[in-house]
């Protein structure tokens, strides 16, 4: 009996809709007031120097996945193409970032959600989210997909009432259209480019999704032509959603004063839309929280279930697709079950370590388009340099550059996950005297092939 495979069925919609759904569109709104004060009132600055750099990145994911059309994105890019060794830490740190991220997703829904209805306790929400997005994820990618499509229609939706009723609300203050056209959100007399460096690498967890739908290229109909569009669509509408609604914001309020920093989305909110637009504001974040989690927890069980199938984790727990829909069942389910640790932490602390697993697999892409150049310098290549070589260098400095500009907590808690990774590694290789178990590295090819 053959073993069961993943369901090839998404189309170019479908993944495009699952980046903007791990990128979660509205939650630019819910980090404004964080980022506003980072910048000293230049948000849409920083969003706009993210997406420059996620672009160069965004290249470099495109031109891997259209390599290697399988899942297991920055982990499987760098096995293959550099060492499997650094293969296995940047899937390492990867996991970091892609393991906490569905935990805060669902953490901040809950939170949410408790506001709204404060007599419910927060974990019955936290547990809630959970629940259903495990059941959809497990049921199925098409189901997640029309689930999917339903909440990015009306998150969208919701932005774009947003940045309609503030520039309503800049139209009546002001009296004229011309108010709309401003410099000031970009800069202003206290905003420096350090500041606005400082706020991009905050923005640039709002990226954290176009790289995300590599983990679905074995689900996708004609992935190496598919998967490089979907990745840079995912960045430029990304980036374009980040930059308008941040500028409208910014409209409405200039600065970077807010009476509550956490809540300063919900202040505005009201202020252009009164208690009616306040509560709409509040379901759309729901949605976002929930429609997020479903794209995140498909995309960290992909990964599990790359490493497991390469043997790199128990190949029996996290290899394993459940036959009847085939899905990774067990990495669904293990993700959801830790999902459960972000009711004992603090916010900010995971989010502290999301970025640097992102940042180190972003810096590890580039490389690897660098490496992959080197290795196969044939005509087609060398017709390539600017693609294959300054392009990735370019953005490899830029990740690089973001890197170390993250908090001194979050570049702690990286490198201590890295040097426990490193020690697993050594266990596994048994002191690097074999390298890591993995499958043979065509099989997954000539599946596409055969598809």
């Amino acid at each position: 009996m053959s073993q069961p495979t993943l369901d090839r069925s998404l189309t170019l919609r479908s993944i495009v809709l699952f980046g903007l759904a791990y990128m979660a569109p509205m939650i630019v709104l819910g980090t404004f007031g964080a980022i506003a004060e980072e910048t000293k009132g230049s948000v849409p600055s920083a969003y706009l120097l993210a997406l420059v750099a996620m672009l160069f990145t965004a290249y470099s994911y495109g031109r891997m996945a259209a390599t290697y059309p399988v899942a297991g994105s920055a982990y499987t890019y760098v096995r293959r193409t550099i060492d499997s060794r650094v293969g296995f830490l940047i899937g390492w740190a990867t996991l970091l970032d892609y393991f906490f991220l569905p935990m805060v997703i669902w953490l901040i829904g809950g939170t949410y959600l408790q506001q709204g209805f404060p007599g419910v306790p927060l974990w019955l929400w936290v547990v809630g989210f959970i629940v259903l997005t495990t059941i959809l994820n497990v049921i199925g990618i098409k189901v997640a997909d029309r689930a999917n499509f339903l909440l990015m229609t009306f998150q969208l939706l919701v932005v774009v009432a947003f940045v309609v009723l503030s520039l309503r609300h800049v139209f009546v203050a002001s009296g004229s259209v011309g108010s709309w056209f401003s410099a000031e959100p970009f800069a202003n007399p206290a905003t420096t480019f350090a500041a606005i460096a400082g706020g991009a690498g905050i923005a640039a967890y709002s990226f954290l999704g176009f790289d995300a739908v590599t983990t679905l290229t074995e689900e996708t109909i004609n992935p190496k032509r598919t998967m490089p569009r979907a990745i840079l669509l995912v960045a430029l509408l990304g980036g374009a959603i980040f930059a308008i609604v941040t500028y409208a914001t910014q409209l409405v309020h200039p600065g970077f004063q807010f009476a509550d920093v956490d809540s300063a989305a919900f202040e505005i909110a009201r202020t252009i839309g009164a208690d009616l637009f306040a509560a709409i504001f509040l379901a759309g974040f729901v949605v976002t929280q929930f429609a997020s989690g479903i794209a995140a927890q498909a995309s960290v069980s992909r990964l599990l279930y790359a490493m497991g199938r390469d043997e790199v984790l128990p190949r029996k727990v996290f290899a394993y697709l459940q036959p009847k829909f085939r899905t990774p069942a067990v990495g669904i389910a293990i993700c959801g079950v830790a999902g459960l640790i972000g009711l004992a932490l603090d916010v900010n602390t995971a989010v502290s370590l999301i970025n640097f697993g992102a940042f180190l697999a972003f810096t590890s892409v580039n490389v690897c388009v660098i490496a992959l150049y080197l290795r196969r310098r044939g005509a087609e290549e060398r017709r390539g340099v600017f693609g294959y070589l300054v392009l990735p260098l370019i953005g490899a400095v830029i990740d690089l550059y973001l890197l170390f500009n993250l908090s001194g907590l979050a570049l702690t808690l990286g490198v201590c996950w890295l040097a426990l990774g490193f020690v697993y590694l050594l266990f596994l290789t048994r002191g690097f005297r074999r390298p890591p178990p993995e499958i043979d590295p065509l099989s997954a090819e000539k599946e596409v092939s055969t598809a």
